[in-house]
């Protein structure tokens, strides 16, 4: 029976593997995936944070960030909560061609870029805060 501390560490180590893969698709001009996974990032990160913060080891089947994060004590500012609502798209979007290809319009290398950065200060002030 794996201990609450083994669970939120499995969620970490499978982000750190996912954001691995964000610049190796980002490298590889793969500007929508590396976007995908960079929503997979940080879920996973508020997985760990929700077992933190929640009696359960299992957290919610969902892919809302704000959802996850809103049964924690981890206070959002009204610019992190807007970004975590631009994030969700990629997860949904990104898995429907209709969506798809209308993303794929504005996933130039630039946004993604400017993006990906934002969402790694997030990684790291989620991680500060799972401590």
């Amino acid at each position: 029976m794996k201990t609450k501390q083994e669970h939120i560490d499995f969620w970490i180590q499978q982000a750190e593997d996912d954001w691995s893969a964000v610049d190796t698709l980002f490298s590889g001009k793969k500007y929508l995936h590396a976007l995908f996974f960079a929503h997979l990032v940080i879920e996973k990160v508020c997985k760990a944070i929700w077992i933190k913060h929640n009696k359960e080891n299992f957290p919610p089947r969902t892919h809302n960030l704000i959802f996850l994060l809103s049964t924690t004590s981890i206070e959002l500012t009204d610019e992190k909560s807007e970004f975590l609502l631009s994030l969700n798209r990629f997860q949904l979007e990104g898995r429907y061609p209709d969506y798809s290809t209308k993303l794929n319009d504005i996933c130039n290398e630039e946004f993604t870029k400017s993006m990906l950065e934002t969402t790694n200060e997030l990684k790291i002030w989620l991680l500060e805060n799972l401590q």
